[in-house]
């Protein structure tokens, strides 16, 4: 599988297994591994997950499985996030965002531990905080790159201006931006995101590529307008429409690395033959305007 390089230490695989809805797989952690060694035989070796997935019990059940079969956690980049908590306040859960110095320290380290790692490949603040202080954000995430804790640091969910300000805060040493991006989701093409990235040559992890499903399943208009054009065009390719729209997001220059976050490794299978599609420049725009959210003017 093609490589992605995010800085002179570190790339990823093309295609990132997520772990955002394991809790609701109901794995052991044998069956975790098993998972991780068959995602490894197809070439994926990047795997996400995070600290408010299943309120940390994903990053725990991911530790059990590397400490079911050590060997595991050499052979894999590994990718965790911060910043969202929850938090009981008069009886009731209440969710919100801190990005402080010490909160982000104390949370990498927790991660750690229930991840049987010492340390991260990437580590990154999982959403926009309103009230973030920036160099106080970048001094937590470089003093974890200096203590070895992470290789790499980077966001989620970040617009252009929250991204830009932490990045120079930064010196420049973001690595990503893990977006939303999909067939009928253009927040990030539209808000200049993609733009700002495929400038400075920083590759975007992609969530959601095939809209949690909803491409599938959903009868809004804008899916079934999409999927019409997305099944005319794998029927062109003699291909299934997931394998089409992995390969519609790997067209873009910016160099995107979708994340299947599917438990089915057939799945997964079908992200990675995109790899050897080759879409048409046209067909590339023909999916871009399908749902009717964008305008070819």
């Amino acid at each position: 599988m093609k490589r992605i390089t995010l800085s002179d230490q570190l790339s990823f695989s093309n295609i990132i297994q997520g772990f955002w809805r394991l809790g609701s797989w109901n794995y052991t952690p044998q069956k975790v591994a098993e998972n991780i060694r068959e995602c490894l035989d197809m070439g994926i070796t990047t795997f996400d997950t995070a600290e408010i997935y299943d309120d940390t019990a994903c990053e725990s059940l991911l530790g059990e499985a590397f400490a079911t079969d050590p060997s595991l956690r050499g052979r894999i980049e590994l990718v965790s996030k911060t910043g969202i908590y929850k938090q009981e306040i008069d009886g009731s859960p209440f969710v919100y965002y801190n990005t402080r110095y010490d909160r982000i320290m104390e949370s990498c380290k927790a991660a750690l531990k229930r991840l049987h790692t010492d340390h991260l490949d990437l580590y990154l603040i999982h959403r926009e905080d309103a009230c973030i202080d920036f160099e106080q954000t970048a001094r937590a995430l470089t003093d974890l790159k200096k203590d070895g804790l992470i290789l790499e640091a980077g966001v989620s969910n970040f617009d252009p201006m929250k991204f830009d300000c932490l990045q120079q805060a930064m010196g420049g040493t973001l690595v990503t931006n893990q977006i939303e991006w999909n067939p009928v989701c253009f927040e990030h093409v539209n808000s200049g995101m993609i733009d700002y990235l495929t400038l400075h040559r920083i590759h975007p992890m992609i969530w959601s590529p095939l809209a949690g499903g909803r491409l599938f399943t959903s009868s809004e208009e804008v899916c079934t307008k999409a999927m019409a054009k997305i099944r005319a065009i794998a029927e062109r390719h003699q291909t299934q429409p997931d394998v089409i729209v992995y390969a519609w997001l790997m067209h873009h220059p910016v160099g995107a690395m979708p994340i299947c976050g599917s438990r089915n490794p057939e799945r997964a299978k079908l992200a990675v033959q995109a790899a050897e599609i080759e879409l048409e420049h046209y067909e590339w725009y023909e999916i871009y305007s399908a749902s009717g959210q964008q305008v070819i003017r």
